[in-house]
């Protein structure tokens, strides 16, 4: 089997190795991939994720037997719909089924029509009706852009100023609508699914860590770190959130004629009042999630995708203990700006290393973006593998990058 992985980030280079693991899998392809994955034996080639003609083209030329989509800006552009029509073998949802996270507004149309529980909200297309709303509503307050932003479009305002400071901007930036939410207090984690007409395969929940800082503090960015599984949510919460919250939405899809085939990502919170309630849907893997979730995918991931567009009972085990816990690297200054050219530090043997912004220069990988890369490690419990993974980062020069120093630390509580 030959497998296209459609992206250039970390979430892309875990992707790709866990299908290169496969027995069934002779070639692993990624487009446009970056310097970093090549280290690890995986062919990247030079066509962008948003070219869908080159991409079918290349698919046919190399009669590649299944693609997966990584970002949600290849699913918003239509490329499950374009290899469908070519005939190809594809992972992910059409352009239609995308709208989940691909319009806050949608999703929260659908989550309402269909009962799934979550926070209220209204939706505006006026910079000057949105500020009159937050008047009235108070602070804190939950501002999304109704659109794509990268995980960064969304903005928790613990005061009034915030508030204003973050619609003004998405109306600046070009956004025609925001989505405004009730603020919900409690503790964040990630639910991930394969999901095929209707059927749905549940994956070890994550929890991410969105701020920038230490402690939650400072901006939102596209995540900083995480580990998995959650051990603290109770499985009842799990359950609850599958019963109320997944099942529900991808019947809800269906029922509007847009069928989600891919992985779906659900952004629950359990309340402090113990509801479990969705904060927002991706239809895709998440970045930093999925390179802590799939190194704990036991068996094989080709086999099941295949399974699961067959129509037939994949075949799922995950490592039933331990704890698997990332962090990333990113460049000073990031989510606000990035630093380029950073020469990145020799990541030692025994450190599980996914590029993301990188780059070459004169055979040395360096800094391209934001969050550069990440370093995972498999251990007995957080406290160990926190200490163990904490302990081989801090020896590494990283020198104009920075990194959070307690990922993983609510799952010591």
């Amino acid at each position: 089997m030959k497998v296209l992985v459609v992206g250039s980030g970390g979430r892309e280079h875990a992707i790709a190795k866990k299908f290169k693991e496969s027995d069934l899998v002779e070639s692993v392809y990624v487009t446009p991939g970056n310097p970093g994955m090549v280290r690890d034996g995986i062919q990247t080639i030079s066509i962008s994720e948003l070219d869908n003609e080159k991409l079918v083209k290349f698919a046919q030329s190399q009669n590649i037997n299944l693609t997966f989509v990584g970002p949600e800006t290849a699913l918003m552009n239509g490329i499950v719909d374009a290899f469908e029509v070519a005939g190809l073998r594809i992972f992910g949802p059409k352009k239609a089924a995308a709208e989940i996270e691909g319009s806050k507004d949608f999703a929260k149309s659908i989550m309402t029509k269909y009962g799934v529980p979550t926070a209220s909200y209204a939706t505006f297309e006026s910079l000057t009706m949105a500020i009159d709303y937050i008047r009235t509503q108070g602070a804190p307050i939950v501002i999304k852009a109704d659109g794509l932003a990268a995980g960064k479009g969304v903005t928790v305002a613990m005061d009034m100023e915030t508030a204003e400071e973050a619609l003004t901007d998405i109306f600046e930036d070009g956004f025609g609508k925001v989505v405004i939410e009730e603020y919900l207090d409690g503790e964040e984690f990630s639910l991930f699914s394969f999901v095929h007409e209707g059927h749905i395969y549940p994956m070890p929940i994550a929890q991410d860590h969105k701020r920038v800082f230490d402690g939650d503090k400072g901006a939102n960015t596209g995540g900083m770190g995480a580990y998995s599984p959650v051990l603290h949510i109770d499985q009842k919460y799990i359950d609850e959130a599958l019963e109320k919250v997944v099942k529900p939405t991808v019947a809800g899809l269906i029922s509007e004629d847009k069928s989600f085939t891919g992985v779906l990502y659900a952004g629950l919170i359990l309340t402090k009042t113990r509801e479990v309630k969705n904060i927002e849907f991706n239809a895709r893997f998440g970045d930093p999630e999925t390179q802590v979730i799939l190194p704990r995918l036991t068996s094989d991931l080709a086999a099941a995708i295949d399974a699961i567009l067959d129509g037939r009972e994949p075949e799922l085990t995950w490592l039933e203990s331990s704890v698997t816990l990332g962090i990333v690297i990113a460049s000073d200054g990031y989510p606000a700006s990035s630093t380029r050219g950073i020469i990145l530090p020799k990541i030692p043997d025994d450190l599980n290393v996914y590029y993301a912004s990188v780059s070459e220069n004169d055979g040395q990988l360096v800094s391209n973006g934001g969050r550069v890369y990440l370093v995972a490690e498999t251990g007995a419990d957080v406290a160990s593998t926190q200490a163990s993974l904490y302990g081989k980062l801090d020896l590494l020069d990283n020198k104009g990058m920075f990194y959070r120093h307690d990922i993983g630390s609510k799952g010591l509580n």
